[in-house]
């Protein structure tokens, strides 16, 4: 083969040097980085359950063996506070306070004829302390006998036993007439008891009395109302989703056939159920028609909502060691950076400490890289560098 010119060997020789590092740049792996940022970050606690009434109010009769007669309310009704509800038969009631009323005008009579008593026995008392002394008198100075005197002194004795006995009926005559007073009192009680009010404002959701039924005070109410109409979500939550939950969180929830409602935890139990290692939480929800206890809901609560410095939640590795993301260094060289976490979110993992704003660190692929590696950085579009395009390789 003849040698070729000399220029063309020129040309030979600079065409292998220009191509040199373009083929040692192809010959180091490709990997795609991204920067530490400030990212919005969320975190979220599932939950479903269903609507209850935030306060049940039972309605009971305060006095039973009485048949019903009247029932005022529907279910669905809104009552108010005092509102007549149902009536029971108060023919009984009446009579026993028509009873009752002249028992007590019996012990007002006992009562004045007690005080009678004393005034009568006090003006004998009163006589009898005065022929005692003015027998003492005489006798003293001979002029009465000794039986007389004794005679005297017994009276007195008489009239202040009899006086004692009558202070005693005036007592027991006053006590007679507090009874009384009591006894009609609960007569009467019971006869306004007679009709029966909600104790509070709210939404009959129940009514169990039927008119003609005999009223008991206990079994089932005649009536069941929400307190105010107001219904709230109650769900139970897992325990290890449970502590990081507190009064006041949002929750975003769906109410089958309803459009989504929101509303925020107002309590979250203070126990855990050892069986089911579960724990009630109770979220109000924002007024809204169509709200009726036994509706399912769905949904989340949103347990935390702030920004922090994050990556791609592909960047962080773990070991035996910890958590570690791949660094990138001077000379695109990759160094381990051992580092903290905190939420993942939406594709993002928190960082609490490890990387400062900026860094970059290995975005995917990274279990196939080491530290002290050297790589072709690709940066996404609208990050630091000027390569755009898609990884290959490893990165791959």
């Amino acid at each position: 083969m003849p040698r070729p010119p000399l220029s063309t060997a020129g040309l030979w020789l600079a065409l292998a040097l220009t191509t040199a590092p373009a083929l040692a740049d192809e010959a180091t792996p490709a990997v795609t980085v991204a920067a530490a940022s400030i990212q919005p970050l969320m975190q979220v606690v599932p939950v479903s359950g269903s609507l209850v009434a935030r306060n049940e109010v039972l309605v009971f009769p305060h006095s039973g063996g009485f048949a019903i007669t009247e029932l005022a309310a529907e279910v669905g009704d809104s009552v108010t506070a005092g509102e007549t509800v149902a009536r029971l038969d108060d023919r009984t009631l009446r009579l026993r306070v028509t009873q009752a009323e002249a028992v007590l005008a019996n012990a007002r009579a006992g009562l004045a004829q007690a005080e009678s008593q004393v005034n009568a026995t006090s003006a004998q008392l009163r006589q009898a302390n005065q022929v005692q002394e003015r027998l003492r008198s005489l006798r003293a100075s001979g002029t009465a006998t000794q039986s007389a005197l004794d005679e005297a002194e017994t009276a007195q004795l008489g009239a202040a036993a009899s006086a004692q006995s009558a202070l005693d009926g005036v007592q027991a005559a006053r006590a007679a007439l507090q009874q009384a007073q009591a006894s009609l009192d609960v007569a009467q009680l019971d006869y306004a008891n007679a009709r029966i009010t909600s104790p509070v404002a709210g939404v009959v959701s129940a009514r169990n009395g039927q008119i003609g039924a005999i009223a008991s005070t206990g079994g089932e109410p005649i009536y069941r109302i929400i307190e105010e109409g107001t219904v709230e979500a109650v769900a139970e939550v897992i325990e290890t989703e449970l502590v990081l939950l507190s009064p006041g969180d949002p929750a975003s929830l769906q109410i089958a056939g309803l459009p989504p409602v929101t509303g925020q935890v107002r309590l979250v139990a203070p126990t855990v159920s050892a069986t089911t290692r579960l724990g009630e939480v109770r979220i109000a929800l924002e007024g809204r028609e169509g709200l009726r206890p036994g509706l399912y809901v769905g949904g989340q609560i949103i347990a935390e909502d702030r920004q922090g410095l994050a990556v791609p939640v592909s960047a962080v590795l773990r070991d035996a060691r910890g958590a570690y993301v791949l660094r990138l260094g001077e000379g695109d060289t990759l160094e381990r950076r051992g580092v903290e976490t905190g939420i993942a979110w939406d594709g993002w993992q928190e960082v609490t400490s490890g990387l400062a704003e900026g860094d970059e660190v290995v975005s995917r692929a990274g279990a196939f890289f080491g530290e002290g590696d050297v790589v072709r950085p690709i940066r996404a579009e609208g990050q630091s560098g000027t390569e755009t395009t898609t990884s290959t390789g490893a990165d791959q």
